[in-house]
């Protein structure tokens, strides 16, 4: 049986213009898993408030990040869209020097490349068998239930549905928690130790972890195993959440509101990695690497250094590879 995997990320507008921002947007937050207050009230506000003035806003972070890659590599276009690209290049390239002739292809939750098209385009390959793989290593409604929720659309109305398999979570992966780790220690063997170590997830309202919603448990499962695998002490590291909208309270601590304490009492240093992603973007090269640099430094804190994400690294590839491998037709 021929098999073909398909990586998925959130995604990201066209281009870095208030339009395809708009364009993005407008699907992105549509989803009733994305935004779970009511349909009527949640589109007016959507349509009223938010798509006229934002776009508009955030526009020129695009611009900012979008020839900018954490690796220097000459990013063509998004950081988000290259990283899903060449990591889907790489997994498929990794999988084949280890004996599997398998296809790897990438799609986006919202925006290009569509699942549906992706998808349909395998089919017509004759790809009987499909492993769809969110690359999300903590699992939440808002992400990877979102693609689940795609992947049954697609395939409502159809007659011949071929084999086809989720990657639900990796959080806890013992091959995710070591690149992880690998890329803190060599960030510490080229600029040394900073005084505390910042985990910013990203964030999600506090009321869908109140619902049911595991992601919460997630992070925290994630922070521990890394914190264990680096054997730092408790009083060195801390998980915060980030990129919360709107006035609901969303996972607290905040990443911003921790930075501006941290620099108001005297941190010297801070390193900051961001667990839940698995390529670097907006929320990474702008937020977290910009914004909240500019929050610490700022309130009176000292060095600041971002780590970047997995991204390419070979043994984040790696551990991609040995996760499918366990989802392969025939394995146990």
């Amino acid at each position: 049986m021929s098999t073909a995997i398909v990586l998925m990320n959130l995604g990201t507008p066209a281009q870095p213009s208030a339009p395809a921002v708009r364009s993005f947007l407008k699907e992105f937050l549509s989803d009733p898993r994305v935004v779970e207050i009511p349909r009527p009230l949640w589109l007016a506000i959507l349509n009223g408030f938010i798509l006229p003035f934002r776009p508009k806003r955030i526009a020129p972070a695009y611009e900012e990040i979008w020839n900018r890659s954490a690796d220097g590599a000459g990013v063509e276009g998004s950081p988000l869209l290259y990283y899903t690209r060449r990591q889907a290049e790489l997994l498929q390239e990794q999988l084949r020097n280890s004996g599997r002739d398998i296809a790897v292809e990438y799609a986006m939750t919202y925006g290009e490349p569509r699942l549906d098209k992706v998808i349909a385009d395998l089919r017509q390959k004759d790809y009987e068998s499909f492993i769809v793989f969110p690359l999300y290593p903590q699992y939440s409604a808002t992400t990877t239930a979102a693609i689940y929720d795609q992947v049954a659309q697609i395939f409502r109305k159809s007659r011949d549905i071929p084999d086809i398999s989720l990657v639900r979570d990796y959080y806890h992966n013992p091959l995710y928690i070591k690149s992880l780790a690998n890329s803190v220690r060599e960030h510490w063997q080229v600029h040394g130790q900073a005084e505390k170590l910042l985990l910013s997830f990203h964030g999600i309202p506090k009321a869908n972890v109140d619902k049911g919603d595991p992601y919460y448990r997630h992070c925290m499962e994630t922070a521990r195993l890394l914190a264990e695998a680096l054997q730092i002490k408790e009083n060195r590291w801390q998980v915060t959440f980030q990129s919360r909208f709107g006035k609901a309270e969303w996972l607290q601590p905040y990443t911003d509101r921790t930075l501006i304490e941290w620099g108001k009492s005297g941190v010297k240093s801070v390193d900051v990695i961001c667990p839940a992603f698995s390529a670097d973007c907006l929320e990474t090269l702008e937020e977290i690497s910009v914004e909240n640099r500019a929050n610490f430094i700022e309130s009176g804190g000292g060095d600041y250094r971002y780590i970047p994400s997995l991204n390419l690294r070979e043994d984040h590839i790696k551990a991609l590879a040995a996760i499918v491998e366990d989802k392969l037709p025939g394995t146990k």
